[in-house]
């Protein structure tokens, strides 16, 4: 009779809980489960957009290995696609480049400034960045807009670029006729560079100059 007494009491305590508790328990459970559905539906919607960004750098990648200016169209349009979709995903600024790099070499700088200036603007993957303005300098170079050129590479330049953004700025300065100013910045990135090869292609350009 004391076993079953004790049971009972047990059940008792165990009702009272359920009562008091119960509603607060089976909301929790549920919000748990809710949470743990929606980490599971957001790691599956960033798995999604990762694939669908890849694809989409992958047929950049192929359309700029394709020779001849046929390929303009894809490349533009893939490039488009992973700007305006996929923004935030490390495909868009590597695909940036890809597309200007390759706008570049079949002479439509038009179409490679505007990729590149999407990039300087974009603030997502500042190493890419840099690399953009250097290159964004060079076309700008090449269009003979050399004031905009050398706005490129004002201020201080990133980490790992100070000798490339003064080698580049140099040869804007060289393209004005500004011969002194150039060869001051070719030797700044002289200074950068120390015993990297890359100095003496520098060297010879500063040469070339003062032999002229």
């Amino acid at each position: 009779m004391a076993y079953d007494l004790e049971e009972q009491e047990k059940i008792d305590a165990l009702k009272a809980w359920w009562e008091r508790y119960g509603t607060l328990t089976m909301a929790l459970v549920f919000a748990v489960l809710a949470v743990f559905a929606g980490w599971r539906g957001w790691q599956w919607y960033q798995s999604h957009q990762a694939n669908q960004a890849m694809g989409y750098y992958e047929a950049l990648e192929a359309a700029a290995a394709q020779p001849g200016d046929d390929a303009v169209a894809r490349i533009k349009a893939a490039s488009a696609a992973l700007r305006d979709d996929y923004a935030g995903s490390g495909y868009a600024a590597r695909g940036v480049l890809v597309a200007a790099w390759a706008l570049q070499q079949r002479k439509d700088l038009d179409g490679a400034r505007e990729q590149l200036e999407w990039l300087v603007r974009d603030d997502t993957a500042p190493a890419l960045r840099a690399v953009a303005r250097l290159r964004l300098a060079g076309v700008l170079l090449a269009q003979k807009q050399y004031e905009p050129a050398l706005a490129q590479l004002q201020g201080t330049p990133p980490a790992g670029f100070a000798s490339l953004y003064a080698d580049r700025r140099g040869d804007i300065l060289a393209a004005q006729g500004q011969n002194a100013q150039a060869v001051q910045a070719w030797k700044e990135a002289l200074k950068s560079l120390g015993a990297d090869p890359a100095a003496q292609i520098v060297q010879l350009k500063i040469d070339a100059l003062n032999g002229a």
